[in-house]
């Protein structure tokens, strides 16, 4: 289980707990409290109980305040039930790629065709298009 590491209020000469993380969305003229962050990420800051309850925006800019959990939030049986049923789901889902693949007694794919090499990388042609259109 992720545990949220305590850090203290990114506030000047403030020494309590922060309880929520600040992040500004510069481009929508935002700026979003919510829970405190895993960890500590750029251009993000933590604020303590009574520094979020007092937080304003300037003029046209919009304050959206996400519900901040007490504790730790933890991974509900339903989460990992869907999350496996999202693994299933990509895991037994694979389309067949058509006759080139080789699936379903389709003929088997082309091998990989390297056409141009420099030091010890090399450039692998698709194999719909020429790989004479690759070498030089």
């Amino acid at each position: 289980m992720l545990r949220v590491k305590q850090r203290q209020c990114s506030r000047t000469g403030c020494r309590r707990w922060a309880v929520a993380t600040l992040t500004y969305a510069y481009a929508d003229r935002a700026a979003v409290v919510g829970p405190l962050a895993l960890r500590h990420e750029p251009g993000s800051h933590d604020l303590c109980a009574e520094h979020c309850a007092g937080l304003s925006t300037p003029r046209g800019w919009e304050l959206i305040r996400l519900p901040l959990d007490e504790e730790s939030p933890t991974p509900s049986h339903d989460d990992l039930l869907a999350l496996a049923d999202a693994v299933r789901e990509v895991g037994f889902g694979w389309d067949d790629p058509g006759p080139a693949g080789g699936g379903a007694g389709g003929p088997a794919a082309a091998e990989p065709v390297l056409a141009r090499r420099k030091g010890h990388l090399g450039v692998v042609a698709d194999p719909g298009s020429g790989a004479d259109s690759l070498s030089r």
